[in-house]
C-alpha cells in the first residue's frame, strides 16, 4: 500500500527538516494503532490547499493514513520536545499525546506540518496515556476553523476520525485524532528547552532553522538574531490585537502555547466573550484570572520576555549588553499592539484616519458596554447597520451622547458613510463560535453522532462577515445562566 497507486493519488509531497535536526530536539515514535478508524470530517478545501485529494483521503486507506496505522512513505514521525511555563512556572514538557507525521510541500511551495493529535503515546506522555476524546477534537476543529474564516493566523483542522477505542477520563468517552496542520509547532517552549538543556550550538542551529523556516528575508542580515526577535514581537503584537478585536480568549497562554509563526495553536479552554467585561476568564482551571480577556496583551509581552532571554546568548557576547538589547526590543511590543489594536477598533467603527481623541472614543464606549453588560460583537453589528439591538446601552443618556460624538467624528473624514458602512461590515462579524452553539453541536455529536448540527455551525462561521438572514439564529447570545460558562483542558 505505501507504494502503491492510491499513496500517489492522494498527493502526499513530504519533507522532514525538523528531524535533519540535532536528536536531542525530538524522540521519533511511531502512532499507536487503533482499532477501527472512522471518518467523521474531513477539510476538504484546507485538502485542496495543500495539494492533497480529499476523495483519496475518504478512501479507507486514507483514513487508514489519518489515524496513524499507516505511516506514508516519506514520512519521519516525531514528538517534539520543549519546555515551557505553565501559568508562571517553568516545567519540561514535550508532545505528550501528538505526533509530527511529516511536512507538506504543497503545489504552490508552501510547507505545512501534518500532526496527528491524540494518537498515543510518546516518550514526552508524562503518565498521560497520549490519547484525546471526541468532543475537545471537534472543539479544536470548529473553534480553528472559526478563526481562520474570521482572518485570524491559526493552525487548522484537516480532520477528525474516531478509534472504535474508549478514552477513561472521568467518565468512559469516545477516542479520537484530530489531524493538526500548521506552518511550523515551533513555540516558544521550544527556545526555552534547547537553551536549558541544549548543546554546543544547538541554540544557534534552532535560531537559523527558525529564521530559515518562517523569516527568510533576514537571514543574509548580520543581526539575523536580533531580526528574529524583532519578527516574533511584530507577529505576536498583531495575533493578540486581532485576538481582542473579536472578544477571542485563548484561555492558556503557556509560553508552549506560543507559535513562533505568529499563529494561534493549542485550543484547549478557549472560547469568545459574550458581554464585554475584561475579567472574562472561562478556563476551569484559571482560578486567578492569568490569562483573562483582559490579560492577554501584557501577558504576551511576559512570554515575549522569556523568549528574548533565550535568544541572549546570540544577541551579544556580553551578557549585559545583551539584556539591554532584549529589553530594547521587549519594552516597543505593547506601543506595537496598541497600534493593530487602534487601527483595528478605529475600523470597527468606521474611521479611516488618525485623531488624537480616538482612543478615548473607543474606550468610552468599551466602559459603557461593560457597565450596562452588552454583548461584544453584537454591540459592533448594531452599530454597523445603526439598528440599536434591544440592549439597555442603547436606551442611555451616556450612549445618545457619545454617538453624537460619534458621528462629529465620522464627518470630520473624506470617506463616505457608504464606505463607512463597508469598513465596518467586514471589520465586525456577524457570528462568532457562541459558546452555547458550540456545547450544543459537541453535545449531538458525541452523545447521539449527529453531526448534522456542527455542519450547519460550521458551514455558518465560515463567512462571519456575510451578515446573511441565515445567521440570524446563530447571532444570539446564551440565555442567562446561574453558573458560570466554564471551559476545559481537554485538548
Amino acid at each position: 500500500m505505501e507504494n502503491g497507486k492510491t499513496l500517489k493519488e492522494i498527493g502526499w509531497n513530504f519533507d522532514n527538516s525538523y528531524a535533519r535536526l540535532p536528536e536531542s530536539f525530538f524522540k521519533s515514535v511511531n502512532p499507536t494503532h487503533v482499532r477501527s478508524p472512522k471518518l467523521i470530517f474531513l477539510n476538504d478545501q484546507l485538502a485542496t490547499i495543500m495539494g492533497l485529494s480529499f476523495q483519496e483521503l475518504k478512501s479507507e486507506e486514507g483514513v487508514e493514513f489519518l489515524a496513524g496505522n499507516r505511516i506514508p512513505e516519506g514520512a519521519a514521525p516525531l514528538a517534539q520536545a520543549y519546555a515551557g511555563h505553565q501559568f508562571g512556572n517553568f516545567t519540561m514538557l514535550g508532545d505528550g499525546r501528538a505526533v509530527l507525521l511529516a511536512e507538506q510541500i504543497t503545489p504552490e511551495d508552501e510547507r505545512f506540518d501534518i500532526q496527528l493529535k491524540g494518537s498515543g503515546r510518546t516518550p514526552y506522555s508524562r503518565g498521560g496515556d497520549g490519547r484525546a476524546s471526541l468532543g475537545p477534537m471537534l472543539r479544536e476543529y470548529i473553534i480553528s476553523e472559526a478563526m481562520y474564516a474570521l482572518g485570524i493566523p491559526t493552525n487548522r483542522s484537516l480532520a477528525v476520525v474516531t478509534t472504535g477505542e474508549a478514552v477513561i477520563r472521568e467518565t468512559e468517552l469516545p477516542g479520537a485524532i484530530l489531524t493538526r496542520v500548521a506552518d511550523s509547532h515551533l513555540r516558544v517552549g521550544t527556545f526555552q528547552y534547547v537553551a536549558k538543556w541544549g548543546k554546543g550550538k544547538d541554540l544557534e542551529t534552532l535560531a537559523d532553522y527558525t529564521i530559515n523556516r518562517h523569516f527568510p528575508d533576514v537571514e543574509t542580515s548580520e543581526t539575523r538574531y536580533l531580526s528574529l526577535l524583532q519578527e516574533v514581537i511584530k507577529r505576536q503584537a498583531e495575533l493578540i490585537a486581532k485576538w481582542q478585536l473579536v472578544g477571542f480568549i485563548h484561555g492558556v497562554m503557556n509560553t508552549d502555547n506560543m507559535a513562533i509563526s505568529g499563529e494561534t495553536i493549542d485550543y484547549g479552554p478557549c472560547a469568545f466573550m459574550n458581554s464585554y467585561n475584561p475579567a472574562t476568564v472561562f478556563s476551569s482551571i484559571d482560578r486567578q484570572g492569568r490569562y483573562a480577556y483582559g490579560n492577554q496583551p501584557p501577558i504576551g509581552g511576559w512570554n515575549l520576555a522569556r523568549f528574548a532571554e533565550t535568544l541572549l546568548p546570540l544577541l551579544h557576547e556580553d551578557s549585559e549588553k545583551a539584556v539591554k538589547i532584549a529589553q530594547a526590543e521587549i519594552s516597543n511590543y505593547m506601543e506595537l499592539y496598541r497600534s493593530h489594536w487602534l487601527a483595528g477598533m478605529r475600523s470597527k467603527l468606521g474611521i479611516f484616519n488618525e485623531e488624537t481623541d480616538d482612543e478615548s472614543l473607543i474606550n468610552d464606549l468599551l466602559v459603557m458596554m461593560e457597565k450596562y453588560q452588552s454583548d461584544y460583537t453584537n454591540t459592533f453589528r448594531a452599530l454597523t447597520f445603526d439598528k440599536p439591538a434591544d440592549f439597555v446601552l442603547f436606551g442611555t443618556p451616556e450612549f445618545a451622547k457619545w454617538k453624537e460624538v460619534w458621528q462629529s467624528r465620522l464627518e470630520r473624514q473624506e470617506e463616505s458613510r457608504a464606505s463607512s458602512h463597508r469598513l465596518m461590515q467586514r471589520s465586525n462579524p456577524a457570528v462568532i463560535p457562541r459558546n452555547h452553539r458550540v456545547e450544543e453541536a459537541l453535545e449531538a455529536a458525541v452523545e447521539n453522532e449527529d453531526y448534522s448540527v456542527m455542519e450547519k455551525l460550521l458551514e455558518v462561521l465560515s463567512s462571519p462577515y456575510d451578515h446573511s438572514l441565515e445567521q440570524e439564529d446563530y447571532c444570539t447570545p446564551p440565555p442567562e445562566s446561574s453558573q458560570p460558562y466554564q471551559t476545559f483542558c481537554g485538548t
